[in-house]
């Protein structure tokens, strides 16, 4: 066999050399560069790997925010970082970019609450200073929620309870324009049990509407008879019941707050669900008088003046109250009713008959009605009285008149029932004064003021004739001897005082008295014998003895 190459075996060869050639050869030194860039895209995918989502916060203004540089936080640990600062397409917002940290996914859901931590002077005290040094930093607090988002709203204030928080949230609606705001408290009984969380005013329905949350366990005492009013610090008033003074808290005294209760006239009701909408009163009277839904309105058409009496005052049935003033004066431009002589101005009232502790259930108001045109018939009429002399107040009072002339007839205005009226402690005095003024004015005044001339006269000269025996009697006073007789009546006195010691039983003078009134005393014992014979035969001062016979006169005998 031979060894000669083939011709069709130089290709291969030649293929082989070139292979095995220095030139065709990978350098080493591309190693170097082949590595850099393993390592770099390595680095940019652990960099982008490492890198945590991107969210956007959305707020009033960026007060205190800087880009690279302001913080997100959880319970004091870092979580993100601000990376943009700018402004909304409609200029109108703050647009903040900010990058979280890779573990924070579960963080942000729906529910989660963004707030700027910065140092704040309130009703509570201070707090944030530990941002004076640090800056302002951005809050988290992770909510809830299972559903994920990237895009938040940062609030101003911090949230008044967590998302998680064990308690019971419902809605207030009123028309007052006050000033409550987040954070408010809400008290019962003067403890502070709750916070206002949100409060904003509707246009639409021109209604103010706060989110209230109330703590655990406090939220029991939430109950379908709870009625909500403001508590506005110090509420004073001046009305019938005299001067009132009613402070609900401090922390209300300082800013006010809400404050809710069940009126002693209600049960204490059953639980209610969460998000239940209540209305919010202006004061406690206010709720109370809410809870006597069901009433009779009638009209009082007075011919007297209204001042003093305003809406919601008391309406009375010989102290008792039944019933309460809703507006003065009411519908004032409405016709007159025909049997009226003159304008009276009408005031609307209701009657009341839950304030004598009849429930909703049990009240046929038909019945009431019927009842109250019976009382109408036999005497029962509204008037007003002054309820303080202090404040003016006055209230409608109703009591039985027997003594009335007129009839009751049945009046509606502006299709409501009128209350009989009969005029009040005012008017009746002021009657009476009219009636004393026209017998006065009726009075034939000349020949009485032509008396009182003639008296007033006679009376002049009295007291001239007494001004004469005034100066008689001061002259006798004057009179040398009158002054002398003071002294007379001492000599006098002593010349008496002087003989009546003479008269003493000491005195010789009182022995031979009571020596002559002995003497003569047994001069009268002798005496009695010889008085009692004369008593009893008179003729012994006559004869010497008394047992000789009568003598017998005789005339003369004459001898023949």
């Amino acid at each position: 066999m031979s060894d000669s190459p083939r011709p069709d075996d130089a290709p291969g060869r030649e293929m082989h050399r070139a292979k095995a050639s220095p030139q065709t050869r990978l350098s080493p030194i591309w190693i170097v560069p082949i590595v850099a860039i393993l390592i770099g895209a390595w680095l940019v995918y652990d960099n982008y790997r490492g890198r945590g989502p991107q969210i956007t916060l959305v707020m009033s203004s960026a007060e205190g925010i800087e880009a690279g540089s302001t913080l997100i936080k959880t319970r004091n640990v870092e979580v993100g970082r601000v990376e943009r600062v700018n402004l909304s397409e409609d200029l109108s917002t703050a647009v903040i970019t900010a990058r979280m940290s890779p573990d924070t996914e579960a963080m942000l859901v729906e529910d989660s609450r963004f707030w700027v931590v910065k140092p704040r002077i309130g009703r509570e005290g201070i707090s944030g200073l530990g941002t004076v040094l640090s800056g302002a930093y951005i809050q988290l607090e992770p909510g809830t929620s299972e559903q994920s988002t990237r895009e938040f709203e940062v609030s101003d204030q911090p949230p008044v309870a967590p998302a998680g928080a064990d308690g019971l949230r419902i809605n207030l609606i009123s028309q007052l324009g006050n000033s409550l705001r987040v954070g408010d408290p809400v008290t019962y009984q003067g403890y502070t049990v709750g916070r206002i969380e949100d409060a904003h005013f509707d246009p639409q329905t021109r209604n103010m509407q706060h989110r209230v949350f109330i703590e655990s366990p406090y939220e029991a005492l939430v109950t379908d008879a709870t009625r909500f009013w403001s508590a506005s610090g110090i509420d004073l008033r001046l009305d019938t019941e005299g001067i009132r003074v009613n402070v609900e808290s401090l922390e209300a005294l300082l800013g006010g707050g809400v404050a809710f209760g069940v009126p002693e006239e209600l049960p204490v009701g059953r639980p209610v669900q969460p998000e239940v909408t209540f209305t919010l009163y202006a004061d406690e009277d206010a709720a109370r008088q809410g809870t006597f839904n069901r009433y009779l309105e009638y009209v009082l058409m007075v011919d007297d003046t209204v001042r003093g009496l305003s809406r919601g005052a008391p309406v009375e049935f010989r102290g008792v109250r039944i019933g309460t003033v809703a507006a003065v004066p009411w519908n004032f431009t409405a016709p007159q009713p025909d049997s009226r002589s003159r304008f009276a101005i009408p005031v609307l009232i209701r009657i009341e008959p839950q304030r004598l502790g009849i429930t909703g259930e049990e009240l046929d108001l038909d019945e009431w009605r019927e009842r109250l045109d019976r009382l109408f018939g036999v005497g029962l009429r509204a008037s007003l009285k002054s309820g303080s002399l202090l404040t003016g107040a006055m209230f409608v009072d109703l009591n039985f008149h027997r003594d009335l002339t007129d009839e009751y007839v049945a009046e509606t205005f502006a299709e409501r029932s009128v209350f009989p009226t009969t005029p009040g402690g005012f008017a009746r005095i002021e009657a009476q004064v009219t009636d004393l003024l026209d017998k006065l004015n009726g009075l034939e005044l000349e020949p009485l003021l032509a008396g009182l001339d003639r008296n007033l006269s006679a009376s002049e000269a009295m007291l001239g004739e007494v001004r004469e025996l005034s100066a008689s009697l001061q002259g006798v006073l004057d009179d040398p001897d009158t002054r002398g007789m003071p002294a007379n009546l001492n000599a006098t006195l002593e010349e008496l005082r002087q003989t009546l010691q003479g008269l003493s039983p000491a005195s010789s003078a009182y022995r031979e008295l009571t020596g002559a009134v002995e003497r003569l005393e047994r001069l009268m014992r002798d005496l009695q014998p010889a008085a009692r014979t004369l008593s009893e035969n008179p003729r012994a001062l006559l004869f010497d003895s008394l047992d000789t016979a009568d003598p017998q006169p005789r005339a003369p005998r004459r001898d023949p």
